[in-house]
């Protein structure tokens, strides 16, 4: 499906556009020249690229309800930014559509060790709140690799994980409260610091939706206290099929680590050679293992994973014997993607979920497809919950390359769903996938699941061309009723 075709009439009213947010943003916080509209006409998907209308920051969800409020007026698409790291191209500006970014949320609120969370300010990145309560012993679970950068308004609506993800779960998992705000500039809270509220679960709904049902500013997460003893064990094995049957054999045997993390022969070289983490050469196959809890329980655990790698011919295993050791094991893995480009002029990061005993039959077909396209496949990924990051390596310059790397990882993804699996695990379907959900989803599930985004944005104004394949008015749907523009939920706290 093509992008929307830019509406004329709203290119034309740019100038009035302008000057009406003038009313109430300064100067600086309207983005209209070309040179810096350069900065967000792409995002972590920068093989897509698009020059939005402007962009505009505020600072305050004020600011952020009369913006959509003028826009919805004035029938102007929106497109909600966080940090821009979105890899599905999720943020992908829109020729006739504002960015609206949400930079200037950057403000830690409430740190509540009492109830154990975290208010924040929707563009708070993901690993500052580890660091505003790691000195009391606390810590933010969820860490995508790109947590330095990544939003924390980003992080809920890809519903993000990272390599903790099996053990302490997703955004979706830590998430207790939102603040947002509707197409229509109005402000609705949901949940909050205690036990959900009765009802609908509208904190669910929003958690994963892309930015295309309302824009976030203000996030209530649970923090964890910091484990007693954490250890990580570093194994390699021969080949592929034998560290995927370590994985299977370590989740049968009732252990849960907090991560299990695996990378192929290419990505083990890469990645030594970008940050020498002390990574053996001479395997095939690399995991990592890493164990949390009381101290006892810990040094149990490793003996068992120890005993469990043996019996799977493992070739190494190494044991970190201080947390200076442990990082220097992850450092290899947080890097993984950056080593990559130091070998390739340019990668394709894909996202897919399969089944864990799958995890050989397609890591071998992902090779056969390899030969085929005549191009090089990295493979970099959450091994305990069956989350795969194929990284498809080619080169822009050269004529074909780049469709050839798209069409490998289509193919990937349908292999994904065809042995079991979904399309994503963590990086959404924004543009990248969205022609593919037919694979997944039956034409009434997508309809459906458009209806929920009538219910939210009538207009749909708020990221349109992204998810959906084709994109229905809401009369052609029959959408869920909305009276006098209210969500058809009155039990929900508003402003």
């Amino acid at each position: 499906m093509k992008m929307p075709t830019p509406d004329l009439s709203v290119l034309a009213s740019r100038d009035e556009l302008i000057h009406e947010l003038g009313q109430f943003l300064g100067s600086e916080q309207i983005v209209i020249e070309r040179s810096a509209l350069r900065a967000y006409e792409s995002d972590g998907l920068t093989a897509y690229q698009q020059l939005p209308l402007l962009v505009v920051l505020p600072e305050n969800t004020t600011q952020v309800s009369k913006i959509l409020k003028l826009c919805s007026k004035m029938k102007v698409n929106v497109v909600p930014r966080g940090a821009g790291t979105s890899l599905s191209g999720g943020a992908l500006p829109l020729e006739d559509g504002i960015v609206l970014s949400m930079g200037k949320f950057n403000r830690i609120l409430d740190v509540d060790f009492s109830n154990r969370c975290v208010v924040a300010q929707s563009g708070v990145t993901n690993l500052d709140i580890t660091n505003a309560v790691k000195d009391k012993g606390f810590y933010y679970a969820p860490d995508p690799s790109s947590q330095i950068v990544c939003s924390i308004g980003g992080n809920v609506n890809e519903n993000s994980g990272g390599v903790h993800c099996l053990k302490y779960g997703l955004t979706s998992n830590n998430l207790l409260g939102l603040e947002v705000v509707l197409m229509n500039g109005e402000i609705i809270r949901l949940g909050g610091k205690y036990m959900d509220a009765e009802g609908y679960d509208l904190l669910g709904v929003l958690t994963g939706s892309e930015g295309l049902l309302c824009v976030v500013t203000e996030v209530t997460v649970r923090i964890l206290q910091s484990p007693e003893s954490v250890r990580a064990l570093l194994l390699g094995f021969p080949d592929n099929e034998k560290a995927g049957q370590c994985v299977a054999e370590i989740i049968a045997a009732g252990i849960i680590p907090a991560g299990i993390e695996m990378m192929d022969e290419l990505a083990i070289k890469a990645a030594e050679d970008f940050c020498h983490a002390g990574y053996p050469l001479d395997c095939a196959a690399l995991l990592i293992v890493e164990l949390d809890g009381p101290a006892a329980e810990v040094e149990e655990l490793i003996e068992t994973v120890r005993a469990i790698a043996n019996n799977c011919h493992s070739q190494s295993i190494r044991v970190s014997e201080n947390d200076e050791e442990r990082i220097r094991i992850w450092a290899g893995r947080k890097a993984a993607f950056p080593a990559l480009g130091t070998i390739s002029p340019d990668y394709y990061c894909m996202d897919g979920t399969i089944p864990r005993k799958q995890l050989s039959y397609v890591l071998t077909k992902m090779t056969e497809m390899s030969r085929q396209y005549g191009l090089r496949v990295a493979n970099v990924f959450h091994a305990g919950d069956g989350n795969l990051h194929p990284l498809i390596l080619f080169d822009a310059n050269i004529d074909e390359e780049m469709e050839k790397a798209e069409q490998f990882g289509a193919d990937i993804l349908k292999l994904c769903v065809e042995v079991g699996g979904v399309l994503s695990g963590e990086h959404g379907i924004g543009v990248e996938k969205r022609d593919l959900m037919p694979e997944y989803f039956s034409e009434q599930d997508l309809q459906q699941q458009q209806r929920v985004k009538c219910a939210f944005d009538p207009e749909s104004r708020l990221n349109p061309g992204k998810m959906f394949p084709v994109l229905h008015r809401c009369a052609e749907l029959g959408r869920l009723h909305v009276h006098k523009g209210k969500l058809p939920f009155p039990d929900i706290p508003r402003f």
